[in-house]
């Protein structure tokens, strides 16, 4: 949640302009937020005071009728629900009826519920990167089919700090369905990315996404790769000849910490040059005691670590109060 969505959400519309009420409902409904989290009730307000139907067009077409919605839509249920209430926003007013609202939602009634959909993220450049995902937070048995608060946090610090990845070769590790890479290689120019992950469903998610973006990332060698963090061998390391690794919410089991600073701790000293790679890890802090046990293994293995500030954009929507943290690791 951005803090622009969260003032119109606690009802602070001030001299927030009908153009920002849009923009809101554009990138949150591309993204398939709960619709909760859209700006209802400031449009409630808007309503009322007589802009009801050219406010209304303006929303449709930014929404449900967006070349991005048309090209790669969000789930059938989704859009209908959306156009409903957006329907009962406007039935409230006393304007007459909109044959775009409803010809919109005749045509989301007609189609069948499909087998892939698609959340799609607006960049400050005004292009989108387009993900398949899942709707559940946990599917086939991994968290990995959807993109975490954590992943879109480490994607807005990079995107304002492009000249730390510039020509790299850069490693990501748990890159689930792909926002942060896709988001990198179009806009940090790494020389090579390589995508790791070890869940099958995630991997082949991650490669339809990357072929689906494909056409955007010219210039950079990409490679999805699996990565097994327990077994990886030390030639994979040298391999790959990561100079950069990157990862987000990776930290949230207990159980994985081992093999996970175990494998930090090999890449940090893998280098084959005097020069230690540079890795950055985003954690969303679920649960503290598991964030501090991964914390206490990695000084056991000889690991420090900075904490490195945030972004200042706000790019994404995500909720802001969330607990993140990017640190930076060193020997």
């Amino acid at each position: 949640m951005t803090e622009t969505t969260a003032n119109l959400m606690n009802g602070k519309c001030g001299a927030i302009q009908a153009k920002d009420i849009v923009s809101t409902f554009r990138v949150h409904f591309l993204a398939m937020c709960r619709l909760n989290t859209l700006p209802w009730k400031l449009l409630e307000t808007e309503l009322k005071q007589g802009r009801s139907s050219e406010l209304i067009v303006d929303i449709l077409n930014q929404t449900c009728l967006h070349k991005v919605c048309v090209q790669h839509p969000p789930s059938v249920k989704y859009r209908r629900l959306f156009l409903q209430e957006l329907i009962k926003m406007h039935e409230s007013t006393t304007a007459e009826p909109l044959d775009e609202l409803y010809d919109a939602l005749s045509e989301v009634l007609c189609l069948g519920k499909e087998s892939i959909f698609y959340k799609s993220y607006f960049l400050p450049s005004g292009d989108t990167v387009s993900l398949t995902e899942s709707q559940a937070v946990i599917s086939e048995g991994t968290t990995g089919l959807v993109t975490w608060e954590a992943a879109m946090y480490l994607t807005e610090w990079a995107l304002e700090n492009p000249h730390l990845f510039s020509g790299t070769t850069l490693l990501e590790l748990g890159s689930g369905v792909g926002l942060t890479g896709i988001a990198l290689c179009r806009h940090c120019k790494p020389k090579k990315y390589v995508f790791s992950d070890f869940h099958p469903s995630v991997l082949q998610k991650l490669e339809a996404n990357v072929e689906l973006n494909s056409q955007d990332l010219p210039d950079v060698a990409v490679s999805v790769e699996e990565l097994d963090w327990e077994n990886v061998s030390e030639g994979r390391l040298r391999d790959i000849g990561a100079d950069t690794v990157i990862a987000a919410d990776v930290v949230y089991d207990p159980d994985i910490v081992d093999c996970l600073v175990s494998l930090l701790s090999r890449i940090l000293r893998s280098s084959k040059d005097s020069s230690q790679p540079n890795v950055y890890i985003a954690s969303t802090i679920r649960n503290p005691e598991t964030y501090s046990f991964f914390k206490k293994k990695l000084t056991g293995a000889g690991v420090t670590h900075s904490i490195i500030t945030g972004p200042t954009s706000e790019i994404f929507p995500y909720n802001r109060l969330s607990s993140i943290e990017l640190i930076k690791l060193h020997l």
